[in-house]
C-alpha cells in the first residue's frame, strides 16, 4: 500500500491507496490490461514513441481482452504531438448504406438488437490505428502487430472475466454462433482463469495481411496504406460483408441479416478533428465532440459553482444533478446530425439558466435545455419510460455496471506519455466477443455499435445511413497553458464522463503527491454513478432518482443524500470507475501514471 494526502474536508489526513503514482522520466503507461501496458513498454524501449506504442497496444488488447473490444469494433482517441494543437482521430464508423428506419422498423423492429448484424456499423477501430501509425509513428506495421500475433498464436492466461462473459453466452454460442464457440468453448466449456487462449485464425490473418502489405512495396508509409486496402477489399472486406449476411441469432430472439456491404468498407476513412473543449481554473480539457458522449463532461465543468469542497455532501448532491442536466441534454441534443452548437451549450448565459434549475433535492425528471430557444425532442421510447424504471438484462447492450454495482465487464481504455512530450489517451471497444459470432475465416466478429440509434426519425441520433451513431466512449485531454499534461479516460458505457469527472476532480482539487499529480489517489478515490437517463444501449434502460456509490463514499455522505431524495444503491467498496491516466509535469519533465485496481487486469507501467 502507498499514500497520499486528501485534505477533502480542510485537514491533511494520510488516506492509503492501492498503489504508488508511479513517476519516472522515460515513459509511462496505464492501461485496462497488464499485457498491453507490458507491451507499450516493450514499444518505447525499442526506440518507439507514444503512438507506436499505442498501436502495438491495441492490437494486443483484442486477443486479451476480446469480451472488451475486437478489430471490428470502434475507437475515438486524442493524440497530442509535440509542439502540435491536440487532435481528435475518430475511429467510429457510420451506419451501413442500407440501414434505414424503414427496413428495421419493416422487420417489425422498434429498437436496433443488442447484437447480430443488424446491429453493426461500419468497423472504424483498424483504419483509425492505421493512420495513427501512419502519420504519427515511426515503426512498420510487422512490428506492431508482432506482439498480437504472439498472443494470438502462443496463447495468452485468460483473465476471470473473459470466461465469466463466455459463460453468460455459452448456450448461445453452442447452439447458434458455433464458429464462436470453436474458440471461446475449448474442450466444450469457458476457458478457468489463468488457463491459456489461443485465437490461431485471428494470427493467421494479421500474418495474412503483413506478408500482401510486404508483398505491395518496400515502403512503411505505403505499407500500410496496402493494409488499409486489404481491410476494406481484400480477404478482411470479403470475410466481414460474407458474415453480416448470415442470418444469426440477436436479441431480438429471430435470426437477421445485416445491411454492411463492400461499398460501405471501401467508402469508409477514419478522420481527423479538433477536439471540443473548455477552460476551467487554468485546465483546458479536450474531448471527442457531439457525436460521441465526451461534451457531457465538459458540460458538467461548466454547470459547477466557483467554490466547491471537495468529498463532501453538498459537493456529491451537486455532481450528481449536473450530470443529470448534462445527460438529458445529450439524450435531446448529441448526435451525428445535431442543430445545435457546442457554444451554445458551453455558453455562460445557459450554463447559468440551467445550474439555476439545482436546488437543495434530487430531482427525478428528465429536464433538457432550450438552447438558442429550440424545443427538445426526445424519442417516443424515453417519452414513454422517463418516469419509470426500465430494468435491462444481463448480457445485453455494452458490458457496463448493473445497478446493483456488479460488473459485467468494460471496455478499454489506454494512455501513454513518452519522453519526448508526445500524449495519447484512446477508448477502444466494439466487436466484442458476445457481439456477434466469430468470423471464422478472421478469428474475430463485427460490433454493434447501432444499437445507439433510434429507430425514429428527425432526432439527432437516429439512425441515417452514414452518420455515425452516438458513442459513450469518451477518452480525455488535460492541457496547462496549451501544453498537454494529462490523458486519461475509462470504460464504462455510460457512466465514462460521470467517472472521469470525479478523478479529474479529485486531480485538480486535492494536494500532489511528491513533485506531481496524486494519480493513483485520484483513481482509487470512492466513485459513483446516476443512471437518470435513457441508456445507450438496447434496451435503453433508465432510473429515474437512482445513484450507485461506493460503500467507502461514507454512511454519512449516504444518509445525506437520501434526505435529499436520492435514491442511492450502495454498491461494494470497490465497484465504481476504471480509470486509467498518464501525467507530465511541464516544469521538470517528470512523467507519472496511474492504473485501476477495481476487480479488473489494469496497470500501469514506466520508468
Amino acid at each position: 500500500m502507498s499514500w497520499t494526502y486528501e485534505p477533502a474536508r480542510g485537514d491533511t489526513r494520510l488516506v492509503f491507496t492501492t498503489r504508488p503514482t508511479l513517476q519516472g522520466t522515460f515513459g509511462m503507461v496505464s492501461s485496462t490490461h497488464w499485457l498491453a501496458s507490458a507491451t507499450a513498454m516493450a514499444v518505447l524501449e525499442d526506440d518507439g514513441n507514444a503512438f507506436d506504442a499505442a498501436v502495438a497496444a491495441a492490437f494486443v488488447l483484442h486477443v486479451v481482452e476480446p469480451h472488451l473490444n475486437g478489430p471490428g469494433g470502434e475507437v475515438p482517441m486524442i493524440l497530442a504531438p509535440v509542439g502540435l494543437p491536440p487532435r481528435v482521430l475518430c475511429g467510429q464508423g457510420g451506419a451501413p448504406a442500407g440501414a434505414t428506419i424503414d427496413h428495421y422498423t419493416g422487420l417489425g423492429l422498434d429498437l436496433v438488437p443488442g447484437t447480430g448484424p443488424l446491429a453493426a456499423a461500419v468497423p472504424g477501430a483498424f483504419d483509425a490505428w492505421m493512420l495513427l501509425l501512419r502519420d504519427h509513428g515511426t515503426k512498420r506495421l510487422a512490428e506492431m502487430l508482432s506482439y498480437a500475433i504472439g498472443y494470438a498464436e502462443r496463447g495468452h492466461p485468460a483473465v476471470e472475466r473473459v470466461g465469466e462473459t463466455v459463460d453468460t453466452v455459452a448456450e448461445l454460442f453452442r447452439t447458434e454462433w458455433t464458429t464462436s464457440a470453436e474458440i471461446y468453448l475449448p474442450g466444450g466449456r469457458a476457458p478457468k482463469p489463468g488457463e491459456l487462449l489461443r485465437n490461431p485464425a485471428l494470427a493467421a490473418t494479421w500474418r495474412r495481411l503483413i506478408a500482401e502489405a510486404e508483398a505491395a512495396s518496400p515502403d512503411r508509409e505505403a505499407q500500410i496504406e496496402a493494409a488499409r486496402r486489404v481491410w476494406r477489399e481484400g480477404f478482411i472486406g470479403e470475410a466481414l460483408v460474407a458474415a453480416a449476411n448470415r442470418p444469426t441469432m440477436d436479441t431480438s430472439g429471430e435470426r437477421h441479416v445485416g445491411t454492411l456491404t463492400g461499398d460501405d468498407l471501401v467508402n469508409y476513412a477514419a478522420t481527423y478533428e479538433t477536439p471540443a473543449t473548455y477552460d476551467w481554473q487554468g485546465w483546458t480539457i479536450a474531448k471527442p465532440g457531439l457525436w460521441s458522449q465526451g461534451p457531457v463532461f465538459l458540460q458538467q465543468l461548466a454547470l459547477l459553482p466557483d467554490r466547491l469542497e471537495y468529498g463532501t455532501a453538498q459537493y456529491y448532491h451537486w455532481l450528481i444533478e449536473t450530470s443529470k442536466l448534462a445527460m438529458a441534454d445529450r439524450e435531446a441534443w448529441y448526435g451525428d446530425s445535431t442543430q445545435v452548437s457546442l457554444e451554445t451549450l458551453l455558453s455562460p448565459w445557459y450554463n447559468a439558466q440551467r445550474s439555476a434549475m439545482i436546488g437543495c433535492c434530487a430531482s427525478h425528471e428528465l429536464r433538457p435545455g432550450h438552447p438558442d430557444g429550440q424545443q427538445p425532442r426526445l424519442s417516443s421510447y424515453v417519452e414513454a419510460n422517463s418516469a419509470t424504471a426500465v430494468d435491462v438484462p444481463l448480457g445485453a447492450g455494452e458490458p457496463t455496471v448493473a445497478a446493483s454495482g456488479a460488473t459485467r465487464g468494460d471496455t478499454c481504455q489506454l494512455d501513454i506519455v513518452d519522453r519526448w512530450g508526445n500524449m495519447i489517451a484512446a477508448t477502444p471497444s466494439g466487436g466484442w466477443l458476445q457481439s456477434n459470432p466469430v468470423v471464422p475465416e478472421l478469428g474475430f466478429q463485427l460490433g454493434t455499435r447501432l444499437q445507439m440509434a433510434w429507430l425514429e426519425p428527425d432526432l439527432p441520433n437516429s439512425l441515417v445511413p452514414g452518420r455515425r451513431p452516438r458513442t459513450t466512449l469518451s477518452p480525455s485531454l488535460a492541457l496547462r497553458d496549451g501544453e498537454a499534461v494529462m490523458a486519461f479516460g475509462t470504460p464504462g458505457g455510460d457512466q465514462q464522463d460521470q467517472w472521469s469527472l470525479h478523478f479529474f476532480l479529485a486531480v485538480a482539487l486535492r494536494e500532489k503527491v511528491r513533485d506531481g499529480l496524486d494519480l493513483q489517489g485520484a483513481i482509487d478515490a470512492p466513485n459513483w454513478h446516476q443512471e437518470s437517463f435513457p441508456g445507450s444501449f438496447y434496451p435503453r434502460s433508465m432510473s429515474p432518482g437512482s445513484v450507485i456509490v461506493e460503500s467507502r463514499i461514507g454512511d454519512d455522505i449516504i444518509a445525506d443524500l437520501e434526505r435529499r431524495g436520492h435514491q442511492v444503491t450502495v454498491g461494494g467498496p470497490w465497484s465504481e470507475g476504471r480509470l486509467c491516466a498518464v501525467a507530465r509535469d511541464r516544469r521538470t519533465g517528470v512523467l507519472s501514471a496511474g492504473a485501476n485496481p477495481r476487480g479488473m487486469q489494469g496497470y500501469a507501467a514506466g520508468r
